[in-house]
């Protein structure tokens, strides 16, 4: 299975794969990218294709950690600079009780707020900006960052390449038919959460919106 998964990347050099990973993780709070393409994403197939030799494990880490932090601190000072602005985004107004709870969590939590944020595909995309909006101290900032760039990292980086390893061991073990049978069904699983979660979160944001038309007038 990953063998084939392999030979889909093979005619794409390994720089490239690098560089390609690097842009999305960056792009994900420093251009709001994280509302198409969860950064994470990347850095699990990053992690995956490293289980396969095609990339080297540390080196995709460093690249992952390096470009997570680079682009929290470009979305921070982009939040610095255009502050109240960001919000009137259309990418952020369909979210705006979760941009409204990104903000409490900055009141409560401050710079910590960053790291708890890390974890969150929407936050992860907002709370760089809103950080900035909110004047944190960079310094604090930039260490949060830094702590959550690299544990995040880490989780799904090594996460992804030890899953490939535990699947490729499943099939030598039962045989490929059943250890991709498994994999489907996983898949699937993943899917149906997701589908589900978003559905949850499509419902919640209705509900405020109609709780803030009703308070609002």
């Amino acid at each position: 299975m990953l063998d084939t998964f392999n030979g889909w990347m093979e005619g794409l050099p390994s720089v490239l794969i690098y560089l390609t990973i690097a842009f999305l993780v960056f792009a994900e709070a420093a251009l709001f990218f994280g509302f198409v393409f969860p950064g994470e994403t990347a850095i699990i197939v990053g992690g995956l294709l490293a289980s396969t030799g095609k990339l080297s494990l540390p080196l995709l880490l460093v690249v992952s950690i390096v470009a997570a932090v680079i682009g929290d601190s470009v979305g921070y000072e982009i939040g610095k600079k255009f502050g109240p602005r960001l919000l009137e985004m259309k990418a952020v107004t369909k979210h705006r009780s979760k941009v409204e709870k990104a903000q409490d969590l900055i009141r409560r939590r401050g710079a910590f707020a960053v790291f708890i944020g890390r974890f969150t595909a929407l936050l992860r995309a907002l709370m760089p900006a809103l950080a900035g909006s909110a004047r944190l101290p960079y310094g604090k900032f930039l260490i949060f960052n830094a702590l959550g760039g690299i544990t995040w990292v880490l989780t799904f980086g090594i996460g992804g390449y030890y899953a490939a390893k535990a699947i490729e061991h499943f099939a030598h073990l039962v045989g490929r038919g059943l250890a991709v049978a498994a994999a489907v069904a996983l898949v699937v699983g993943l899917i149906v959460h997701s589908i589900r979660k978003h559905r949850r979160e499509a419902v919640e944001e209705e509900e405020f919106a109609a709780e803030h038309a009703v308070e609002h007038p």
